[in-house]
């Protein structure tokens, strides 16, 4: 085993996280003494040019790209990376900006078929499921619905850094709404919710483990059976949503599509699938190519 083999040790690590969460926190409170469209205009090219190349997300970005779309020309790939780096940076920013924004998209109106259902639905007491991607800003959508009265809880998956997990759940509660962990410690307080009647967000498009596989822009994706199996078990709405960002980078269209049939949980989640995909190719430079989506040949 060569050196470079060899795990870190705990201590080594934890020093790594807080080095990288000091790191991040700087730029937190560098940002914040901003005005607000400053603010997330800097954000957005700072990520862009800066911190997105060097921790390799331009790289991971432009290989996705190459993966779904080998005949669209380099340059245009290029250019949807970037542009990917800059939406990621405004949309950390702007969930980091917990007055700013959702004072912000509390004048939101949201469209589209899903609206009337996801009213019918809270009138008679009957739980939604809301479903997206790392697309636009995911968070916009939940911050204009909890203006509006609605108790839209979330649920989120506990970073690998303690320090910056720690402030990163805060930013969520700071929309308004419960927020769960997943996994066992949030399973209680998330279903308890839904058997209430409540609405959940939930994000489903990153790579998990043994989870099926599904058709994801051509390509074979495994796709977790989470969001369509909670909404077959609680008689919830399925509802695909985005917040998709505008041309001037600040402001956003709230769309919630028609709710998703219930069939069974494979074909449900394909329909979500789909319908993510759809959006990303009208919007391509809007979904986070960053992750490492694409890894079906793994457990």
């Amino acid at each position: 085993m060569s050196a470079s083999d060899v795990p870190p040790s705990p201590l080594l690590r934890r020093f790594g996280h807080y080095l990288t969460n000091a790191l991040i926190v700087g730029v937190i409170g560098l940002a914040r003494a901003l005005p607000y469209g400053l603010r997330v205009r800097y954000v957005g090219a700072l990520v862009q040019h800066v911190l997105g190349p060097v921790a390799g997300y331009r790289r991971r970005a432009l290989e996705n790209l190459k993966l779904i779309w080998p005949d669209m020309p380099a340059a245009r790939r290029a250019a949807i990376a970037s542009r990917c780096l800059n939406n990621v940076g405004r949309t950390f920013i702007e969930n980091y900006s917990t007055r700013d924004f959702p004072n912000r998209m509390k004048h939101l109106t949201p469209e589209g078929p899903g609206v009337a259902a996801l009213e019918q639905a809270v009138a008679k007491g009957q739980a939604v499921i809301l479903v997206t991607g790392h697309f636009g800003n995911y968070e916009a959508t939940r911050a204009a619905l909890v203006a509006r009265g609605y108790d839209i809880g979330g649920l989120y998956r506990d970073m690998k850094n303690p320090y910056f997990n720690a402030h990163y759940v805060k930013t969520m509660e700071a929309f308004g709404g419960p927020v769960f962990p997943q996994g066992r410690r949030g399973t209680a307080g998330f279903v308890r919710h839904l058997k209430d009647g409540g609405q959940l967000v939930l994000l489903f498009d990153q790579h998990v483990h043994y989870a099926p596989v599904m058709d994801f822009l051509g390509q074979p994706a495994r796709t977790a059976l989470s969001a369509a199996e909670l909404a077959l078990r609680y008689d919830a709405l399925l509802i695909p949503f985005y917040g998709i960002r505008q041309p001037d980078g600040l402001s956003f269209d709230i769309l919630l599509e028609a709710p998703v049939p219930h069939t069974d949980a494979h074909q449900m989640t394909q329909a979500l699938t789909d319908s993510l995909a759809a959006q990303i190719k009208a919007h391509p430079d809007q979904w986070f190519w960053v992750h490492r989506r694409w890894r079906a040949h793994e457990p």
